[in-house]
């Protein structure tokens, strides 16, 4: 495996499963730990390694349902705390015993705010996180637009990309490859990353276990439009609205220091997203969309905020970063402008004495 200079990959088997992950920085640094998003790995975060100040240990595991990890089944009742159980198992493996900082990107932010509602943590980073109500068929206030959660789940994946995900398809010739949405969907359109590194990526995204156990999971059929519902399996139904939900965040005390950093041009996590049911059904792009009272695109950039400006004003410390013409990943298409916000972030989190994270 060719590595940046100074990274580290390494195999540990918790009381969980076995995990694959980066580490780079001394052994008994402050740590950091990054959590990727859907359909990606620990090795998204590692052009940020050799950055890092020298008194950080950053540690990016791959997690359940992708990469190099066991390949162990997604209880997607339990939304997505699996991977936050799975990263308290790899901290407690690792010998950790402070608490950590939690960077989170997509469906990795609401993993770390899961895990800021049950165990300490020295800060938490948002990088486009997924809504805090979930994703898909989700009004503003949080609630459903069905009773079921219909819109959401796995019934909601594309199957064309499933398969190709399956055939390891490495080709461009449809807007469903796995090659073109991450250059469609990941980061900005004008960016692109080097060939090298373009080709790793996908690797590591060919690497997703693809069926009802991984992307996108299962489904159940529903009398509510589009006519599915959330199965009860694999990654899509852990980030329904009827599993998810990470806004118990503003009842936190004491309150970890958040920095929330989002890219003005992402279209997975926004108001009208493209991926998501109500926005597609406006579009016509499902057939049927019951109309903007019965099935309102969500929007999700305002849920956030409005969370957040909640945590803020319950005495919470939220730093918001919008970068202009960034996509659903910042940290790629504008990594030192992120990567300088990010680690002066948590240099100004004051430390605080080693805690056992139990």
């Amino acid at each position: 495996m060719n590595l940046p200079p100074g990274v580290r990959s390494e195999v540990v088997s918790t009381d969980r499963l076995r995990m694959r992950y980066l580490d780079s920085g001394p052994e008994d640094g402050i740590p950091v730990v990054m959590i990727h998003g859907n359909l990606s790995t620990g090795r998204f975060y590692e052009h940020l390694m050799p950055g890092a100040p020298e008194r950080y240990r950053v540690i990016a595991p791959d997690m359940r349902g992708f990469g190099d990890t066991e390949r162990v089944p997604i209880d997607a009742t339990r939304g997505v705390r699996d991977w936050t159980d799975d990263t308290y198992s790899l901290v407690r493996a690792l010998g950790i015993i402070r608490a950590p900082h939690l960077v989170g990107w997509s469906t990795g932010g609401a993993a770390i705010a899961n895990y800021a509602e049950d165990r300490p943590v020295a800060s938490l980073t948002f990088i486009d996180p997924v809504s805090p109500y979930g994703f898909g068929g989700i009004r503003l206030d949080g609630t459903p637009c069905f009773p079921d959660y219909a819109g959401s789940g796995g019934g909601t994946g594309s199957p064309e990309f499933a398969q190709r995900l399956r055939d390891g398809d490495r080709g461009s010739d449809s807007p469903f490859s796995p090659r073109n949405v991450i250059n469609s969907s990941y980061w900005a359109p004008s960016h692109r990353e080097p060939p090298d590194r373009e080709e790793m990526l996908l690797d590591e995204v060919l690497k997703s276990v693809v069926g009802d156990d991984g992307y996108p999971g299962d489904a159940t059929s529903s009398e509510n439009w589009p006519g599915v519902a959330p199965g009860t399996r694999g990654i899509l139904n852990a980030l329904s609205g009827k599993y998810l939900n990470w806004s118990g965040i503003v009842d936190l005390d004491p309150k970890p220091p958040i920095l929330w950093t989002h890219g003005s041009a992402d279209i997975v996590v926004a108001d009208g997203s493209a991926w998501e049911m109500g926005t597609l059904g406006k579009m016509g792009a499902v057939p049927g969309w019951p109309g903007e009272d019965a099935f309102p695109p969500q929007p999700m950039v305002t849920q956030i905020r409005n969370l957040l400006e909640r945590y803020r004003g319950s005495g919470g410390r939220v730093q918001m970063e919008m970068f202009e013409g960034s996509g659903h990943g910042p940290l790629f298409d504008a990594a030192e402008r992120w990567s300088e916000v990010f680690w002066g972030f948590v240099a100004s989190v004051k430390s605080s004495e080693p805690a056992r994270t139990a």
